[in-house]
Formats: C-alpha cells, sequence, structure tokens
C-alpha cells in the first residue's frame, strides 16, 4: 500500500535534492524520485490539455481484436468506443479501438494543439514530430510503426460518452477526428520531420465538448509518465477530480477496479498494479492529497497541478 515514504518524494526532492532523495529512498523508489524531480524542475512550465471525459475514463492499455468494442465505466460517465473501417492503399481496412501509451500521448498532443490554437484544425508536420521527442518518444523504428497504427485507429473509431445524473446521455455518434492524421511517405532526408499530413481536422462535436471542457495539465508530468499508460490515466485523473471535489471523497477498490482494471484479471491482482501507477502519478503530482485504506482511497481537495489555463 502506499505509506508516508511515498507521498513524501516529492518533499524529499525540495529538501535533499535528487541524488540525495535517490539515496534515502534506495532503488524501489528511485524512479519515483527521478519522475518528481522532473516536475519540480520544470523551467518550462508548459501546460497540456485532456478533455474532461477523458480524465474519468480512458482506452484500452493492449491491443484488443479488431472487430471489439470498448466500453469503460468511469464516475457518471460510460465511454463507449467502436472500430471502423477506412481505405488504405486501394483496400477496405477494419481498424481496431485505439489502445496503449501511444494512442495517449498523440490524443493529448491533438487536444492541446487545438486549445493552444482556439481552432479544430491542428497544424502537424515537424511539430507533432518536435512535441514528441519533447515527450521523450524518439522517432524512428517501432516507434514510427506504433505511432502511424495509433493514428490510424483513431482516425477510424467512432466513440460516444454516456453521462449520468443530468438527464443527458453525452454526445450522439461521432468521432475524435473528422480528416488527416495519415502518416505521409517519407521519401528522402528533408522530409523525415513531415511523418504526418500537413493539418488534421478534429470531429466537430469532439472539438465542442473539449473546447467546453478542458482540463490543464503539466506537460513536464505527461513527459515524465509518456511510457506509462496506467500511470498517465490515473494521474490525469487525479488533476481532474482532486480539484473538482468540494471535500473527502472515498472511492472504492470496487469502483477503482472498474474504472481502470482492463487486465480481466480479478481485483486482487489488480490492486498492486494500480498501487504503483498511483505511486508514479502522485510522484508527477506533488500537490496531489489523498490517504489509501483497507477500503479503497479517499481523495482530498487538491491544488490543481496547473493553476490556470494557457491563453
Amino acid at each position: 500500500m502506499i505509506n508516508r515514504l511515498d507521498q513524501n518524494v516529492a518533499q524529499l526532492v525540495l529538501d535533499y535534492g535528487s541524488e540525495r532523495a535517490r539515496e534515502i529512498v534506495g532503488p524501489r523508489y528511485r524512479a519515483l524520485v527521478d519522475i518528481a524531480n522532473e516536475v519540480l524542475t520544470d523551467e518550462r512550465q508548459q501546460i497540456g490539455i485532456s478533455y474532461s471525459g477523458f480524465c474519468l475514463t480512458s482506452l484500452p492499455h493492449k491491443r484488443l481484436s479488431d472487430s471489439a468494442v470498448w466500453q469503460r465505466k468511469g464516475h457518471k460517465v460510460t465511454l463507449l468506443v467502436e472500430p471502423g473501417v477506412m481505405r488504405s492503399k486501394g483496400r477496405t481496412v477494419l481498424y481496431g479501438v485505439p489502445f496503449g501509451a501511444r494512442a495517449r500521448m498523440i490524443l493529448l498532443y491533438l487536444q492541446t494543439q487545438a486549445i493552444r490554437t482556439n481552432s479544430r484544425e491542428i497544424e502537424l508536420g515537424r511539430s507533432m514530430r518536435t512535441w514528441m521527442e519533447r515527450m521523450g518518444i524518439a522517432i524512428g523504428g517501432e516507434t514510427t510503426r506504433a505511432l502511424r497504427e495509433q493514428a490510424a485507429r483513431i482516425s477510424a473509431c467512432s466513440l460516444k460518452f454516456f453521462w449520468e445524473g443530468d438527464g443527458a446521455e453525452g454526445w450522439t455518434r461521432g468521432g475524435i477526428v473528422s480528416s488527416g492524421l495519415r502518416f505521409k511517405s517519407v521519401v528522402d532526408d528533408d522530409d523525415q520531420g513531415k511523418l504526418w499530413d500537413d493539418r488534421v481536422v478534429l470531429d466537430e462535436t469532439f472539438w465542442r465538448a473539449l473546447k467546453d471542457h478542458p482540463v490543464p495539465l503539466q506537460e513536464a508530468a505527461i513527459r515524465a509518465l509518456a511510457h506509462r499508460s496506467l500511470a498517465l490515466d490515473v494521474y490525469i485523473w487525479l488533476a481532474w477530480r482532486c480539484h473538482e471535489i468540494k471535500g473527502p471523497t472515498d472511492i472504492s477498490w470496487i469502483s477503482l477496479d472498474a474504472q481502470f482494471n482492463t487486465t480481466g484479471r480479478p481485483l486482487k491482482y489488480f490492486k498492486p498494479l494500480f498501487t504503483d501507477a498511483l505511486r508514479a502519478a502522485m510522484a508527477a503530482y506533488p500537490d496531489c492529497r489523498l490517504d489509501v485504506e483497507d477500503r479503497g482511497i479517499t481523495l482530498r481537495p487538491s491544488r490543481p497541478p496547473v493553476l490556470k489555463l494557457m491563453t
């Protein structure tokens, strides 16, 4: 379970510096020190953006069968993602639901740029490659193939958010993007930065929802968790819920299992996976306040990871 040492990793970095903090915590917690240090020493203070719906539920972490529909329930919301078909090289191809860390990073980039520019038309080209590399994702080889696959899946899928408690069902059937987000064929070294189409257009319904309900995140935290898809989901969830709640809020293990467990394994196997992800998310969000208990976790109102939205 989470103990006092887990919650004080960021304070150790502030008090003693990262090198001494790594010595104090020992091998088991050194990765947490590195995450906290990256966030605490971030001078750029760049902001990332997620739609609030993705803060409360998420995509799968592992590949599903291409025909499988994904459904995931969060706090007063259910996400339904359906695979879709697209034309590729003269053929009609079924693309399954997007999954994993690479899909999440593409979506975070698209959402961030849309809010930054106040437009659902997003310029790509070298800008997306530069952002990915800034997030520690080196473009080339297997990474390029993974990004290409996830981009196609994002382009083809359709999704709905079903909201509870306000008499509304969320969205009509829609997608994430309405055009673009296709990889170009690289013909020479001068084109290496332009792996994507020059422009992508977000689905209008998705864009309206994002514009009405953006959640600011710390880009340094995204970078620190870029290769940890579950920890990234937990960080984004905490960034929204700990700022949105008005008082201590209990979340049972059963609820956490329903929202975050994508393995299909029993709760007793999920708990240690979630606890490890929670440790990493808390290291990336030093102002987060919560308690972990046998019955679940108690969230407490916390300062958001970013105090104001980009202008």
